[in-house]
């Protein structure tokens, strides 16, 4: 366990809520239900210890936009648990942690550089702020049809074209586990006057586990977005940003605050609070527990045969530098099924919800809450899955990565003259939108790129593999907004 300077067994925000309670105070402010009187449904449904700490900021509680007593504490614990120079507790999900990091690094026209299998926050932010992306575009497993990480020598490439470039991005890890070699990116990054990023949305386990692959903060990064609602047990939409030594706190806050909510959730603040204050005492030997969990799980499912449940032995030292052995993803093609096919399955016929699937791949989710019994009933029900749906893999396509024709900077096409065609007609213009499976939420075309045959034929067999799909403004995806034609 990391090393700390301050008394994690506090919990300042959730000790403040508890005090709170206990003095009866009259509600005059909002919310309106009124520590749950005025809505009694909703009361029944959460719980009346729920609603009656849902509040709103006040000064014995502080306030999340410029924290001075128990919020800022929180932030100071946070901190020192995560071995960073400062934390920041946010409400709005990591999508508003990585928008902060970007556009705390980044102004219009800036150029930064980033892997194009980015979660869409990323190009989000891009969007907002008009920076100008310099993709690295990583290799692609074929046989697993996921993309890898950034090799050192790509980054290193992407700097000398790139002089002018104001930060390095990294996914640490990507969705499937693929970690790049982050030490050696910060330091690239550094030696020629840039930051270094990290999207740490599936990592805040490698800040507390034991023999896991470096994090952001350890690696020297100077901004890194962490969901601690995914592997860390808080509340969903509650995640930190962190930020190291160089990096000025009371800009990060200004960022923050452009776009943050003015009305922060004390129950999401209260969940970051006392799931930091759990991972600190006691993180390293629940994350050992579930590693052994996941090791379990990946020998039995390829123990069935036909799925592959990779792992470290992946691991190359450069496209592949480190991997998440508490991930586990799983290869379906094997047995004719794609990923969503499995997915669906598993969820419709079995009452097991996974996080997601893809073309090729399913990922189950494993964290501080699983446990043995339900590991062994995801593995039962893939292999009766397979028992009963093992099928032909010809056909099945397993390219989930197509190298983007960027054309405009996402931000000037989102915000160009655009009209509406049919998708299949688009084939040469210039989307305007997003189109993407979800989850992952790795956009297949962002605004500017260019579309192309691959990827109309990509989001094609996505739909009819019944990918969930998001982005475009029609619903439906049948008609996509592209840029008019000048």
């Amino acid at each position: 366990m990391r090393t700390t300077t301050l008394d994690q067994t506090r919990a300042p925000i959730y000790e403040a809520l508890e005090n709170f309670r206990k003095q009866r105070v009259v509600p005059f402010d909002v919310p309106g239900h009124k520590r749950g009187r005025g809505n009694p449904e909703l009361t029944e449904f959460l719980g009346q210890q729920c609603v009656s700490v849902d509040v709103n900021s006040m000064k014995p509680l502080d306030n999340l936009c410029h924290p001075i007593s128990v919020i800022k504490e929180a932030e100071q614990l946070a901190a020192d648990a995560f071995g960073a120079a400062h934390a920041f507790l946010m409400v709005g999900g990591t999508t508003s942690a990585v928008q902060s990091m970007v556009l705390t690094a980044c102004k219009r026209g800036d150029e930064i550089i980033l892997p194009r299998n980015v979660h869409r926050s990323v190009i989000n932010a891009l969007v907002l702020c008009g920076a100008v992306p310099v993709y690295v575009n990583p290799e692609v497993d074929h046989r697993l049809g996921i993309s890898l990480g950034m090799k050192l020598e790509q980054v290193e490439r992407a700097i000398k074209e790139h002089p002018n470039a104001v930060a390095v991005l990294v996914n640490n890890p990507t969705y499937y586990g693929i970690c790049s070699d982050l030490r050696g990116i910060v330091k690239l990054a550094h030696e020629h006057g840039m930051l270094c990023l990290a999207d740490e949305a599936h990592g805040t386990h490698f800040y507390f586990g034991k023999d896991l692959p470096v994090s952001a903060m350890e690696a020297g990064a100077d901004m890194a977005s962490v969901s601690m609602h995914k592997s860390g047990g808080s509340l969903t939409q509650s995640s930190f940003l962190l930020a190291g030594p160089n990096i000025h706190e009371g800009y990060v806050r200004q960022i923050i605050n452009l776009t943050q909510t003015t009305s922060g959730s004390y129950l999401l603040m209260s969940s970051l609070d006392i799931s930091r204050r759990n991972l600190a005492l006691r993180g390293e030997k629940i994350f050992e527990q579930v590693k052994e969990i996941a090791e379990y799980a990946r020998n039995e499912i390829n123990s069935i045969g036909g799925y592959y449940a990779f792992g470290p032995e992946l691991i190359n030292g450069d496209s592949i530098y480190d991997f998440d052995p508490i991930k586990l993803s799983v290869h379906t093609l094997d047995i004719g099924l794609a990923g969503i096919e499995v997915y669906d399955l598993l969820r419709d016929d079995y009452d097991i919800q996974i996080e997601f699937g893809d073309i090729g791949n399913i990922l189950a989710y494993l964290s501080i809450g699983d446990r043995a019994q339900e590991v062994e009933r995801l593995v039962t029900a893939l292999a009766d899955i397979r028992r009963r749906f093992k099928g032909d893999k010809n056909g099945l396509m397993s390219q989930e990565y197509i190298p983007p024709e960027v054309v405009k900077s996402p931000q000037e096409a989102f915000y160009s003259k655009k009209v509406s065609k049919p998708i299949m007609e688009t084939e040469g213009m210039v989307c305007s939108e997003f189109v993407m499976c979800y989850p992952p939420g790795i956009p297949i075309l962002a605004p500017g790129e260019k579309i192309t045959a691959d990827i109309l034929r990509y989001i094609q067999y996505a739909k009819e593999k019944g990918c969930s799909m998001t982005g475009p403004e029609d619903p439906e995806i049948e008609y996509l907004n592209v840029l008019v034609e000048s």
